[in-house]
């Protein structure tokens, strides 16, 4: 598939709306030609209208529901066959608010279905795209309840510890190959994902929440310093360098041939 831009597509998911949609507006913005991935096609068509008016690149808009397992496995194939895409941002995703104990487990599972599977389906096709290529980005969005779960709901925050460990993980694997690898950790962003979930953004103190273009400004700001892992709200990257070095330390006693002495 040809392309009009040297910089290739970037496929986006969740893009109608929030975090995806300005995603799509900065690499637009950055001369990438886009499709975007939603389940509302109305929004995808308007922004997509705008986007070709604004910046002058190719966008194509793809409906999707990305819980059904055919439906992913139809973007998965595009993901590895087309190789005029470059990037692909992995945004689409859900929360629930309530305990594990009290909430529908019907819910979980379509948490699970995006936030995990589909994820994890979209980045393994990428990567084997790009590494054949010798180059691409995938770009994952997990969030900061990846590193404090007690603050927010038991399975979301499992679901954005998963991306931060499948982005550490890949990037090991295909680093090397060309290919760049992100987790961008979020703290509280202003998108609709929050009334969605049942948690409105007025029960949240202000100086908790940004704004989805400044976040996305940060995330691709620390992209463009080469960071594996992004924390757009942090003021000091030294107390997560700390937390990377505080982990390898313990490494080589992870796993030994005998139980440590507390438990003898």
């Amino acid at each position: 598939m040809s392309t009009s831009t040297p910089k290739g597509t970037a496929l986006i998911t969740g893009a109608s709306t929030g975090i995806g949609a300005i995603y799509a507006d900065r690499l637009a913005a950055r001369g990438h030609d886009l499709l975007l991935v939603a389940r509302d096609l109305q929004r995808l068509e308007a922004l997509a209208e705008k986007l070709r008016a604004e910046h002058k690149v190719q966008v194509e808009v793809l409906k999707a529901d990305l819980t059904q397992k055919s439906q992913v496995q139809a973007l998965e194939q595009r993901l590895r066959s087309d190789t005029a895409i470059t990037a692909l941002v992995n945004n689409a995703g859900v929360a629930i608010n309530g305990n594990l104990a009290d909430t529908d487990m019907e819910g979980y599972e379509t948490l699970a279905q995006l936030n995990i599977i589909t994820l994890t389906r979209l980045a393994s096709a990428a990567a084997q795209n790009f590494s054949a290529q010798g180059r691409g980005a995938i770009i994952n969005i997990a969030s900061v309840v990846a590193l404090i779960p007690e603050r927010f709901n038991a399975v979301y925050s499992a679901s954005k510890a998963y991306v931060l460990s499948l982005t550490q993980s890949l990037n090991a694997e295909v680093g090397s190959k060309g290919v760049r690898v992100q987790a961008v950790l979020p703290g509280v962003t202003r998108t609709e994902i929050w009334e969605r979930s049942g948690v409105g953004l007025q029960n949240i103190p202000a100086e908790m929440v940004m704004e989805a273009g400044d976040m996305v400004d940060a995330a691709l700001a620390g992209f463009d310093q080469g960071e594996v892992i992004s924390i757009p709200s942090l003021p000091e990257v030294g107390q997560w360098e700390a937390f990377v070095a505080a982990r390898h330390v313990m490494g080589p006693n992870l796993s030994l041939s005998t139980a440590a002495k507390r438990y003898l």
